[in-house]
């Protein structure tokens, strides 16, 4: 993508070369109602000149010729990031957006996070490639917001910047032992087999006969999946060779898949729980009593949530068919739902160097439905194995000191998207919202706060004037050593990944360090 010109823009006018100190913004001639957030009556009384249009019931730019196209800055390029772009490229007609990953290749969860044998999945990367193709929309990868650049930078060198950076984190189990050698992060676990490149030598141990995975979500049915496919049926998906070796070799037999919970609580949905129950080579191990009483409970149950418990229900307590009984019969792995425990400890072995069980904290109900919490009952478990993966949710982490931050939630304060007191800051997706939900979610997330920007520059509630946006960005990184990676770049590492993944019949085989990538683009490491 060719660089964009800015005429009225000088390089020798940028001298910074070192981060500003805490609590300064840099300025680059724009308004005062940025430079001072609390004039937010005189934003109110700004109007752009622009011209609205109604079609089709939605509001429509029009811009006056002469006017100073929007610059918006993206920080993040998973879904949240490329939907939030997307809507604001496609309602206003001038828009220019600039994408920002700390990753050098773009795509974040879609290509980190969803699982190698749901490949029609990703195939969202597609529209995703569209928009950052356009010529009003640039990827800059290598770039870490917070490191390499500061929200207060971004603040003063585009009209809006959305803070879209996802949950790069994980919520930790705070009991005893859980740093034992063995004991993972599912989040870790999932970055492992599917190249991100932080968790490449991540080197899990699966030696052992058990495996706990503590949590009920689509991820820990994930991650139970992946440990228990025969590895032949992995063999054409992307999932990366070094996983794949060690997959090969694992010896896990039996996945224990851990809940504080009942069965009507489950986080995982319908169709990750279908393929559990038809994985090949498998079968599920429910027990009944966990069961009792459920068949008169859901029929009150919103439907989506009754279709998955009746398939619990059916899958505990019904007799398999002769065909499915023939299959469970030649099933050499097992998987089971532990209801009703929440851990306590992980047990060490007798020489204190690896992971030997868990202790559970056998649980009741109180309440009722989804909002039912889980209580001890005094009574506790030992469930032996030699792996634990916890899988209790992702989490997000500060970016900025200048940006507020809620600890306890682990989400940007914002109001639909509009991060509370900060004018022109905005934020969508898990960092806006918490780690919940699916893609199609984080869509429609991430148009409603693309809306509400479109809102606030259609009300003048953003900054007037012209803005420097990637013109000024780009030299504050040149003078600071970074050097971003362009969408076209990574349309070559694509391209490598592609011809490596093409002899193994694969439909890529991922690059993991990115001092390779770098000298792929002829790049000093």
């Amino acid at each position: 993508m060719a660089p964009r010109c800015w005429r009225w823009w000088h390089w020798s006018a940028w001298r910074r070369t070192r981060p500003p100190p805490a609590g300064s913004t840099p300025t680059f001639g724009g308004s005062d109602e940025v430079r001072d957030p609390a004039n937010a009556k005189a934003l109110r009384k700004k109007r752009r000149r622009v011209k609205v249009g109604v079609k089709l019931g939605k509001l429509q730019f029009l811009p006056d010729v002469d006017e100073q196209p929007p610059q918006i800055c993206v920080v993040g390029s998973g879904p949240a990031g490329f939907y939030t772009a997307q809507h604001l490229l496609k309602h206003h007609p001038r828009a220019h957006v600039d994408i920002y990953e700390k990753q050098l290749v773009p795509f974040g969860l879609v290509r980190f996070g969803v699982a190698p044998d749901h490949p029609e999945v990703k195939n969202v990367i597609n529209t995703f490639t569209q928009t950052a193709r356009s010529d009003r929309c640039a990827f800059r990868g290598n770039v870490a917001v917070g490191r390499d650049v500061a929200v207060s930078e971004l603040r003063a060198a585009y009209h809006a910047v959305v803070l879209s950076y996802g949950a790069e984190d994980h919520q930790a189990l705070e009991i005893p032992g859980e740093e034992l050698p063995g004991v993972f992060s599912a989040r870790a676990f999932v970055g492992w087999y599917n190249g991100l490149p932080e968790n490449r030598e991540l080197a899990p141990d699966l030696s052992c006969d058990t495996a706990v995975i503590l949590g009920q979500g689509n991820v820990a049915l994930d991650v139970a999946r992946i440990l228990l496919t025969p590895p032949e049926h992995l063999e054409k998906t992307d999932i990366t060779e070094a996983a794949l070796g060690v997959l090969r070799q694992s010896r896990v037999k039996t996945v224990w898949i851990v809940g504080r919970r009942g069965p009507l609580q489950v986080a995982f949905t319908i169709k990750e729980l279908r393929e559990m129950i038809q994985l090949p080579g498998t079968r599920p191990i429910l027990d009944p009593a966990d069961f009792l009483g459920l068949q008169d409970t859901i029929k009150e149950v919103p439907r989506p949530r009754k279709r998955l418990t009746e398939l619990l229900l059916r899958t505990a307590t019904e007799k398999p068919g002769v065909e499915e009984a023939a299959r469970q019969a030649l099933a050499s792995r097992t998987w089971g739902l532990r209801f009703f425990r929440s851990p306590q400890r992980v047990l060490p072995s007798p020489d204190g160097r690896r992971v030997a069980g868990v202790r559970l904290a056998v649980t009741r109900l109180e309440g009722v439905g989804e909002a039912a919490r889980a209580a001890p009952t005094g009574d506790t478990e030992d469930l032996p194995c030699g792996l634990v993966l916890s899988s209790v949710g992702y989490k997000s982490r500060p970016i900025d000191p200048s940006v507020p931050f809620d600890p306890k939630l682990g989400v940007i304060p914002n109001m639909e998207g509009r991060v509370i007191d900060v004018p022109g800051l905005y934020c969508s997706g898990w960092v806006k919202r918490g780690p919940t939900g699916v893609i199609a979610t984080t869509m429609t997330d991430s148009f409603l706060t693309g809306q509400m920007l479109l809102q606030d520059l259609k009300a003048g509630l953003l900054p007037s004037g012209p803005r420097p946006g990637s013109a000024a960005i780009e030299a504050l990184l040149s003078s600071r050593g970074v050097r971003p990676v362009s969408f076209s770049d990574w349309e070559k590492l694509d391209a490598e990944e592609v011809s490596r993944g093409k002899g193994a019949g694969k439909p890529r085989e991922k690059l993991l360090d990115p001092q390779e990538m770098l000298r792929l683009l002829g790049r000093r490491a």
